[in-house]
């Protein structure tokens, strides 16, 4: 965290030195600060902060990946005259402990068009989510575990 934050102040010098506060100037200080601190990381200490940047960023991919796929399905099954619904709740169970690891994976499920997470159990090992496309419960809970599941707490642990 302290390499964040050292990455933000270093952009922040970026657009003082530069003297154009756009947004664009921020990106490339934060840009050049990372290569900053990733040069001189041996001499900061080691850290996992130049780990978690590039799963960010491929973490955010995928999530872009997967909504962009889902609208597709959700919107051709509009224009469609052929209902390709199989609506099902099921049970996905949870790696995520804490609470923010849970209410994130519960609400990028939601912003996903086509599924909507609906609850977690008292115990919260396991969420509930409400499909529109589930042919197979098994490979709908595979695809949650081992796609945004894995991916989101590979950036969060």
């Amino acid at each position: 965290m302290n390499q964040l934050l050292l990455n933000i102040l270093l952009a922040i010098a970026w657009v003082l030195l530069i003297g154009n506060v756009e947004f664009e100037t921020f990106v490339e200080g934060l840009i050049v600060g990372y290569i900053i601190l990733w040069i001189s990381k041996s001499a900061l200490g080691g850290s996992t902060y130049f780990k978690k940047i590039p799963l960010t960023i491929s973490f955010i991919l995928y999530f872009i990946k997967e909504l962009i796929v889902a609208n597709l399905k959700v919107a051709f099954d509009i224009i469609t005259p052929k209902d390709y619904m199989k609506p099902g709740i099921i049970a996905v169970p949870l790696d995520a402990r804490t609470d923010l690891e849970i209410v994130l994976l519960a609400n990028l499920l939601t912003l996903t068009p086509g599924t909507l997470s609906l609850d977690v159990s008292s115990d919260r090992k396991t969420l509930y989510v409400h499909a529109l496309y589930v042919k197979d419960a098994d490979s709908f809970r595979r695809e949650i575990k081992d796609g945004l599941e894995k991916r989101l707490l590979e950036v969060l642990r």
